[in-house]
């Protein structure tokens, strides 16, 4: 076990590299792959299962102890991110297939990676897993609101299928993993350490069978979409941050929140072209999970660095022991 956990370990914290290598092995050798892509729904549900495994009582007290902080980081991003990825679809111009993939990452709740990053960053870990949280769990009604709104100008959209699709892989997954923590608690606590290495795997899976299952699209707009997915993924951080300063968050809450707004869930926006609409809809979710792992250790660094530089002023005596503090 304590080799797994290491390897756990490993993984996430080199989880773009992977991400990235499985990308390129996928579309230079689509035939490897292409199986995947039958069970991306599968793969999602597993790793939500996995985060039902995690959730604590804890994860929602921040919801009643600061809820006007939960209340703009969940409406902040199912506002911003979706109206930016409608805004860049049509200054780009891009194909509805296209268009519909990139709102579809909008529409997502938050991803898990998230709550580290903030942790990083030095940001309100608690308020990132409480956006986290309720977002995943309001999914089912507003992926599928916000999916209808957006993107019914290029494509139909099915707000019931929509609603039954998250329902299954997102909260249905959760609930059971919640299910067996209760009845199961110490063979999970034992566990819970090596869920990353799952989370790696589902994830990298679901990235190689879009990417190899696109290929030829990605040819055709490749460096286009690429664009797109980072204009997206970076105004989501500043739209999130200068929001929150905005309405006056402390400091903590401002870092905390631009990270929930500008990272996405972007295997279930996979997982929902996939099932829903052309498997080319599923490249900008898979550029998306590996983008937003680079440039999300970059923005940590950045106000980690920041955050030790001003402890250090402030308290030069106690330097050597805040030193050691990540």
């Amino acid at each position: 076990m304590s080799l797994l956990k290491a390897i756990s370990r490993f993984a996430g914290k080199t989880f773009a590299c992977w991400v990235l290598l499985f990308a390129v092995l996928g579309f230079f050798f689509p035939d490897g792959f292409t199986w995947i892509g039958s069970y991306i729904s599968i793969l999602l549900g597993i790793i939500m299962f996995g985060m039902g495994m995690t959730l604590t009582i804890d994860d929602f007290k921040e919801l009643f102890l600061h809820p006007k902080a939960v209340f703009i980081g969940v409406i902040a991003h199912y506002i911003i991110m979706p109206s930016i990825a409608f805004t860049l679809s049509i200054i780009f111009r891009l194909p509805p297939e296209i268009a519909i993939g990139v709102i579809l990452v909008g529409a997502c709740p938050s991803g898990t990676a998230s709550n580290v990053i903030a942790y990083l960053a030095k940001g309100n870990t608690a308020l990132s897993v409480a956006c986290t949280s309720i977002s995943t769990l309001l999914s089912p009604i507003l992926t599928p609101v916000v999916i209808l709104l957006f993107a019914s100008k290029w494509l139909p959209v099915s707000v019931g299928d929509l609603i039954w699709s998250v329902a299954k892989m997102v909260i249905l997954p959760i609930f059971l993993g919640l299910i067996v923590k209760i009845f199961f608690k110490k063979q999970v606590e034992k566990s819970v350490e090596v869920l990353p290495l799952v989370s790696v795997i589902g994830i990298v899976a679901i990235v190689a069978a879009v990417v190899s299952s696109s290929r030829e699209s990605i040819l055709d707009t490749g460096m286009l979409v690429f664009g797109v997915v980072i204009l997206h993924n970076l105004f989501g951080y500043l739209l999130g941050f200068l929001l929150s300063k905005w309405l006056k968050l402390s400091y903590s809450d401002q870092k905390a929140i631009a990270i929930e707004v500008g990272m996405q869930n972007s295997g279930l926006g996979a997982a929902l072209a996939a099932a829903h609409f052309n498997p080319v809809a599923a490249v900008p979710s898979a550029i998306f999970s590996f983008w937003h792992n680079i440039s999300g250790p970059l923005l940590a660094t950045y106000w980690g660095n920041k955050a030790a530089k001003r402890q250090k002023t402030v308290n030069p005596s106690e330097r050597s022991t805040k030193s050691t503090i990540i």
